[in-house]
C-alpha cells in the first residue's frame, strides 16, 4: 500500500445560514411569517418594527450586507424594510434611516396605522428612565382580534352542565350525569358503553359495578332529554330515533304520525340501506309502501346526525392574500395589475442607537453583538427577497393565465411548474415553495397560487385542455342536471367528448371525487 498526495478540483453547494434562512422564509405562509417576525423581534435587539413611511435615501440589496462606515455618524447603512411608493405598490424599497429625530420627532402624534401599536421614537429624550410613557388608548373590545372572538363560543359540555342545574337530582345521579356529559365526544355521542364506563370506576367490586350501571342508565335517560336533540346517543340510528321521538306533538296529523313511525323503523335498520336509498328493501323491512319510505327519508334528511357540531371549537384557518390582482380597463383591452398586499409586508429596520453604540464602542463581547447585527440585516434582506420572488412568480402566472382573469376558470390553460421556472430562471423546487400556502386575490375570489397549475388533457383538435377547466365543466354539468335523473360518470364523459375533450370515465370519477360531488345514485332526488 503506497501513500500519495494529489490535488483535485470539485464544486459543491454549501448551504450557508443565510441561504437556509432564505429558503425557510420562502416556504412559510403569511401567518407563519408573522410569527417568525415576532420571534425575531423578541430575540434580536438590533431589529425593530417601524410604522412610519418617512422619505429616506434608497439603496440596493447589496448595502444590506455592507459594513457601517466610520464617517457615517447616523448609521445610514442600517436597513429599513417598508412598502414602496404609491405609484409602484408592487415594489419593496429598502431605505436608509438617516436622522432618527427627523424621522420620528418626540413631540409628534402617534401613528395608529399598521398593527395598532405606537412606534416610539428612539431619540435621547425618551431613552432615559424618566421618559414619559405613551399609553395605548384602545379599548379592550377594539384590541380583541378575530381569533379570540372565534374561540369565545360555549362548549357542548358547558351547555349541558348549565341545563343539568335545573334538574332535581340526588348526589349520586348528579355525579353520574356529570360523568356522562364529560364522556361525550365532539359530535355529542357516547362512544363507550355503560358497563365499560362502570367497570373503569368500580374495578373488581361487583356490588359497586351494578350500582354504577343503574345510576348511569338513569343519567343516560336524562342526558338524552336535554338539548340539542340526539345528544348522548351511542349510534347514528339511536341519535336519529331520539330526534324523531321529540318531534311528536299534539297537533300532529295521522299521516305525519305514520311517516314519523316509518322513519323510526327505518333508523332501526342497517344504515347502509339508508345511505344507498334502497326504497324497496326498506319498504319490505318496515312493512310500508315506497311512498311512505320516501316521505320518511325526506323527514330523516332534515335531522342533525351530529348534535354537537355547532359547539365544536374548530380551528379557523384565516386566509390572507399575499398578492392582489386588479383589473384595469374592460373588454379585450383589459389589463391586470399585480401588487403585493401591503398589509402582510412587515416594516422592519435595524435599531439606530444600538448599531451606533456598537460601532463606537468596540470591546469585550462586540463580536457576538456584531453577529446579531448581521443576522438582523440578513433577515431584512431575506424577507425582501421572499416578497420579490412571490411577485415575480405571480406576474408570470397572471401573464400565462390571462384568460382565467377575463373569462373565469373555464378558460384556464394547462400549466406546470417547470414552465414558470424556465421563464424566471429559478429551480422548480423554488416555484413549488413559492406557490405553497400563498394566496392571490383575484376578481373571481381568493385562490392559492397552486390553483393555476394543472395537467393537460388532449382534445380532438390536437390541443390541450387544463384539468382545472375540465373540473369546472364537470361541476357545471352536474349543477344543470335533472335531479330526478342525475348524470352518471359515463354520461359526463360522453358530454366532454362532445365538447372535444378526451376524458375517460375513471378520470371523470376522480375529478368528481376531488370536487366532493356524490355519485349519481346519491344525487338522485327523493
Amino acid at each position: 500500500m503506497k501513500q500519495g498526495l494529489s490535488l483535485r478540483v470539485s464544486q459543491h453547494l454549501a448551504l450557508t445560514p443565510q441561504l437556509q434562512q432564505s429558503i425557510r422564509l420562502l416556504q412559510l405562509s403569511t401567518l407563519e411569517l408573522s410569527q417568525e417576525v415576532e420571534q425575531m423581534l423578541d430575540e434580536n435587539p438590533f431589529l425593530e418594527r417601524t410604522a412610519e413611511e418617512a422619505p429616506r435615501e434608497e439603496f440596493g440589496l447589496e448595502a444590506a450586507d455592507a459594513p457601517v462606515r466610520d464617517e457615517d455618524r447616523q448609521a445610514e447603512g442600517e436597513a429599513d424594510f417598508v412598502p414602496g411608493p404609491a405609484a409602484a405598490p408592487a415594489e419593496v424599497a429598502v431605505a436608509a434611516n438617516g436622522d432618527a429625530e427627523a424621522a420620528a420627532p418626540a413631540d409628534s402624534e402617534p401613528d395608529w396605522e399598521g398593527d395598532g401599536t405606537v412606534d416610539l421614537a428612539p431619540d435621547d429624550s425618551e431613552w432615559g428612565g424618566d421618559a414619559p410613557a405613551r399609553a395605548n388608548n384602545l379599548g379592550d373590545d377594539e384590541r380583541t382580534d378575530a381569533t379570540e372572538l372565534a374561540r369565545s363560543q360555549e362548549s357542548l359540555q358547558s351547555f349541558l352542565h348549565r341545563q343539568a342545574l335545573s334538574l332535581r337530582l340526588d348526589e349520586n345521579d348528579c355525579a353520574a350525569l356529570r360523568f356522562l356529559i364529560e364522556s361525550l365526544n365532539d359530535d355529542g355521542y357516547l362512544e363507550d358503553s355503560l358497563p365499560a364506563l362502570a367497570s373503569g370506576l368500580a374495578g373488581d367490586d361487583n356490588d359497586q359495578f351494578d350500582e354504577l350501571v343503574h345510576h348511569f342508565q338513569v343519567a343516560l335517560g336524562l342526558l338524552q332529554s336535554l338539548e340539542p336533540a340526539g345528544v348522548g346517543a351511542r349510534s347514528l340510528g339511536e341519535c336519529l330515533t331520539i330526534q324523531l321521538r321529540q318531534l311528536a306533538s299534539a297537533k300532529e296529523s295521522e299521516e305525519e304520525a305514520q311517516v314519523r313511525k316509518t322513519a323510526i323503523a327505518i333508523c332501526k335498520q342497517p344504515m347502509e340501506l339508508l345511505a344507498r336509498r334502497d326504497f324497496k328493501r326498506l319498504a319490505t323491512l318496515t312493512r310500508s309502501n315506497e311512498d311512505e319510505v320516501r316521505a320518511a327519508l325526506q323527514l330523516i334528511a332534515r335531522l342533525e346526525p351530529k348534535p354537537g357540531r355547532r359547539f365544536v371549537d374548530v380551528e379557523r384557518n384565516i386566509v390572507v392574500p399575499d398578492v392582489i390582482v386588479t383589473r384595469i380597463g374592460h373588454g379585450t383591452n383589459a389589463k391586470f395589475r399585480v401588487m403585493l398586499n401591503p398589509e402582510v409586508m412587515p416594516r422592519l429596520r435595524v435599531h439606530d442607537i444600538y448599531a451606533g453604540a456598537l460601532k463606537q464602542h468596540k470591546g469585550e463581547g462586540s463580536q457576538a453583538l456584531s453577529q446579531r447585527l448581521q443576522e438582523a440585516r440578513w433577515f431584512i434582506k431575506n424577507i425582501q427577497q421572499r416578497f420579490d420572488t412571490i411577485l415575480r412568480v405571480s406576474n408570470a402566472i397572471v401573464e400565462r393565465q390571462k384568460s382565467y382573469f377575463v373569462h373565469g376558470e373555464l378558460a384556464m390553460r394547462p400549466l406546470v411548474l417547470r414552465e414558470i421556472a424556465d421563464e424566471l430562471g429559478l429551480h422548480e423546487s423554488t416555484i413549488s415553495r413559492v406557490t405553497t400556502a400563498k394566496y392571490m386575490a383575484t376578481p373571481y375570489g381568493t385562490v392559492e397560487l397552486k390553483y393555476f397549475f394543472g395537467s393537460a388533457l388532449g382534445t380532438e383538435t390536437g390541443g390541450n385542455a387544463s384539468s382545472t377547466a375540465v373540473r369546472a365543466l364537470i361541476k357545471q354539468f352536474v349543477s344543470a342536471e335533472d335531479v330526478r335523473k342525475p348524470l352518471s360518470d359515463s354520461q359526463v364523459s360522453e358530454m366532454l367528448k362532445e365538447q372535444g375533450i378526451e376524458c375517460a370515465r375513471r378520470t371523470v370519477a376522480k375529478y368528481r371525487e376531488a370536487l366532493r360531488i356524490a355519485p349519481a345514485n346519491l344525487r338522485k332526488a327523493l
